[in-house]
């Protein structure tokens, strides 16, 4: 049976689980709902006065995060109940929500920074759609891309997970050499676990999977393990850091060719 939000704000239509999108306040998905706000925490962090495109925002919360700190910012989905649930959840002075579609939404240099985030392996054209973002932020905008990691994400040796949704899941080196066919300038970062689910993935490698079963301890631990996860559970780091081992990639782009 399907997962629809619980306790919306009055006049606030819910959204269902469909597996498309992440939802905030679905105790089961939490886990999926940190791992992508801390990304957009981050990038709040470097939003300051900046006018900002959240294309493919789905649900909203994350266009909201970026609103605390950007001088304005534009969510845009191109699913009519997600619209419409965003218009309606998120409301302040700089926020706004508008449907569109994320190949060709916006005019050649509207926006100071475009981001995108797990949804370019979504899409037909990842190419098409990096050069259409370029064109919205110009030379001196930048654009903040983030994907899951093949390797992280699809069993051992799979081309692609079972997601449905999914039509391209990459690798490190073919995520860069895509955004860099497109920008002169691309940084990339990983997002990797921290604090508790770095604690977790250990007791895993040392067979806690084994012992919960053992336990019958299964359901009781994850009903309250996975609630409580943060967006603290989740770092971001550059540089050195084997991206192999990432959970997704973001990309920070620059300087369209």
């Amino acid at each position: 049976m399907a997962y629809v939000q619980r306790d919306q704000p009055a006049g606030v239509p819910p959204l269902e689980l469909t597996g498309e999108r992440t939802l905030p306040d679905v105790p089961a998905e939490n886990y999926w709902y940190r791992r992508h706000l801390a990304v957009y925490e981050w990038i709040g962090a470097r939003a300051a006065g900046l006018r900002m495109l959240d294309m493919a925002c789905g649900e909203g919360y994350g266009s909201e995060v970026l609103s605390r700190s950007a001088a304005s910012v534009l969510g845009v989905d191109a699913n009519p109940e997600a619209h419409e649930h965003a218009r309606l959840r998120y409301v302040r002075q700089n926020l706004r929500f508008e449907r569109g579609l994320v190949e060709t939404y916006g005019a050649a240099g509207e926006f100071d920074a475009v981001v995108f985030l797990q949804t370019i392996e979504h899409v037909h054209d990842p190419t098409a759609v990096l050069e259409h973002f370029g064109s919205l932020v110009g030379s001196d905008g930048v654009l903040y891309v983030t994907t899951p990691n093949l390797l992280t994400l699809a069993p051992p040796g799979a081309s692609k997970s079972e997601n449905p949704w999914h039509l391209k899941e990459y690798r490190a080196d073919e995520f860069r050499s895509l955004c860099e066919s497109v920008f002169g300038e691309v940084e990339m970062l990983g997002l990797f676990h921290a604090r508790k689910l770095r604690v977790h993935a250990w007791a895993l490698s040392a067979g806690w999977d084994r012992v919960h079963a053992a336990l019958k301890l299964t359901k009781p631990f994850y009903d309250r393990f996975t609630p409580a996860i943060a967006a603290s559970d989740f770092a971001l780091r550059g540089g050195d850091a084997d991206l192999d081992r990432a959970l997704d990639f973001l990309a920070v782009c620059r300087r369209p060719r």
